[in-house]
């Protein structure tokens, strides 16, 4: 298993748009086979950032799903990224 997590920083005033503009992505993404949770959340401090959850089973399907990528508008709102791959061994109840 997989998670990607992190944020994303756009424009304050533009982040409503982006993350309507993301809908079909999450929803792609959680129809996708492999994929486990996806998520991109507004923060509640942070009226810039967005952040970023993805639970995969393997990395084969994660890049099966990747292939794409953002669109060309979605890629051109994001001012800066801090997203990163956790490779996951293990599993426990908290």
């Amino acid at each position: 298993m997989l998670i990607i997590a992190g944020s994303l920083q756009v424009e304050p005033a533009a982040r409503e748009a982006y993350l309507s503009d993301c809908e079909q992505v999450i929803a792609q993404a959680r129809a996708t086979a492999g994929c486990l949770d996806f998520l991109l959340a507004a923060d509640p401090l942070e009226p810039g950032r967005v952040h970023v959850y993805e639970r995969w089973e393997s990395a084969e399907q994660l890049a099966a799903f990747r292939g794409s990528g953002p669109s060309d508008t979605q890629e051109v709102e994001i001012l800066d990224a801090d997203v990163q791959r956790y490779l996951i061994s293990g599993v426990e109840a908290p």
